[in-house]
């Protein structure tokens, strides 16, 4: 007898019950929503010849970033390729794909998982699973064009569709088609007001159009659809910080981090990233931030000898560097080093972006502005090949702008900052870059800013005022 999935795709099975409880861990891995792993080990334990329940469960491990998750990954490919034969042509190339991200080549197993998509686009979970490759790749373009590719098979009335077009609103909005992007992904949200995905793809517009309060007012008039029981909340919720941080609401920002974006000491790679990255944000603006940098680089203190892949790494060598764990930055500048000496995309990664830019924020938390500056600068043209989005990169330029105030580098940070005001004119942050810039040339506002400054100071107000409503 043949099963089908819910898109009707062949199954190597022998009970529709395990089908059933593979159909339902798909839908809930789409929203992030719930335990898709527990459902997927319920349908095994019920068909263990279930291919795609190991192979999803496989791609989903390895698309954690989590090193730790490997040997259980291999495990699941290792139990399909026992199956042999009874494989089918689809299962097979989501097995290699698996098996690729393995050996280490995580580009050409982003392209097998296409392949699949390619061939059967229906197959949601291996689009999931390339767009997702794409963002670890920092593959732009490709997280817009593998879901285009897919979109003429698909309609409204087909499950699943929201979350193609939530997967297509981050994929525009990362290639900068910001209006469609949010059509799109308002669209997604429609459909399905639970889409954490597509929710997440116009808070990144917002976002890199400096737009506060209107933020502020997507992510937090629908947080009682996308936060509860969903592992992607705290990026969310990382999102929503962002726009307290432009407003320079510090108090408002730790809150988020203590009760939303780190509420423990997880260990999750994921949510240790963002936890980083908004206490280094924090730290730049001159923010006290206690005694949080020292739980978060004991967090990730096990993993200084990992070098697993380089945008974790330089989160994490970011905690060493702020809480002053000498030895624990070198360990890991260490294993970087050792890294690029295989064969493999990390090592890719870490040799153009990881490595220069672990070198810039050793010079940085060293008092060594001017090295720091030339190691950042150096990264800027190529960082998008270590993964992340615009926004988790802008990490970089942040820092480098700081590093060249402190040089006394004025000429440069004031060209650095003027890029940030004409992108994000309503941003005040931005906009004091820019006066201490100034100030260190000896330069007035001139008219220009100065109405500039003024909107600037009314967007945020606006954004205040949106707070207080709340």
């Amino acid at each position: 007898m043949t099963y089908h999935d819910r898109s009707n795709l062949a199954l190597t099975a022998s009970s529709q019950a395990a089908v059933d409880a593979y159909d339902k861990a798909v839908e809930l891995f789409h929203g992030y929503y719930g335990d898709p792993i527990g459902a997927l080990d319920a349908a095994l334990a019920d068909d263990p010849a279930l291919a795609m329940a190991h192979l999803a469960k496989a791609g989903i491990l390895l698309t954690t970033s989590e090193k730790a998750a490997e040997p259980i990954a291999r495990a699941h490919v290792e139990a399909v390729e026992a199956l042999g034969k009874r494989v089918q042509a689809r299962e097979t190339t989501h097995l290699a794909a698996c098996r690729t991200w393995l050996a280490g080549d995580w580009r050409r197993a982003v392209e097998l998982w296409s392949d699949v998509a390619v061939e059967h686009p229906h197959d949601a979970l291996a689009i999931q699973l390339a767009h997702l490759g794409d963002f670890y790749l920092g593959q732009s373009a490709m997280l817009r064009n593998r879901v285009a590719r897919v979109l003429p098979y698909w309609h409204e009335a087909m499950p699943g569709y929201g979350y193609l077009l939530g997967m297509h609103a981050f994929g525009l909005e990362e290639c900068g088609d910001y209006a469609v992007a949010e059509r799109e992904g308002k669209r997604a949200v429609e459909l399905n007001a639970r889409d954490p995905w597509a929710i997440h793809a116009v808070a990144h517009v917002m976002e890199m159009q400096g737009r506060l309060a209107e933020g502020i007012r997507w992510l937090e008039s629908r947080a009682r659809d996308w936060s509860p029981d969903n592992a992607f909340a705290f990026h969310n919720w990382w999102h929503l910080a962002l726009y307290y941080l432009d407003l320079g609401d510090h108090a408002r920002v730790l809150e988020l981090y203590d009760t939303r974006i780190r509420p423990g000491r997880s260990q999750v790679v994921l949510e240790m990233i963002d936890a980083t990255a908004m206490l280094w944000r924090l730290a730049l603006r001159g923010a006290d931030v206690g005694e949080r940098w020292q739980e978060l680089a004991d967090c990730w203190a096990p993993l200084a000898e990992d070098a697993h892949y380089a945008f974790n790494d330089v989160h994490a060598l970011m905690a060493f560097v702020a809480d002053g764990r000498v030895a624990l930055q070198r360990k890991l500048v260490r294993a970087m080093r050792h890294r690029i000496l295989a064969s493999s995309t990390n090592a890719a990664m870490t040799s153009e972006v990881g490595l220069p830019l672990a070198n810039g924020l050793v010079a940085f938390g060293r008092g060594q502005y001017a090295a720091a500056v030339e190691f950042l600068r150096s990264v800027r043209p190529v960082a998008s090949r270590f993964g992340g989005s615009h926004a988790q990169r802008d990490l970089i330029d942040l820092t480098l702008i700081e590093a060249a105030l402190r040089a006394g580098e004025g000429r440069l940070a004031r060209a650095l900052a003027s890029e940030r005001t004409h992108l994000k004119p309503t941003s005040t942050f931005n906009w004091r870059l820019t006066a201490r810039a100034q100030s260190l040339l000896g330069e007035e506002r001139n008219a220009v800013q100065s109405e500039a400054w003024s909107a600037a100071v009314a967007a945020a107000a606006e954004g205040r005022r949106v707070r207080e409503a709340a």
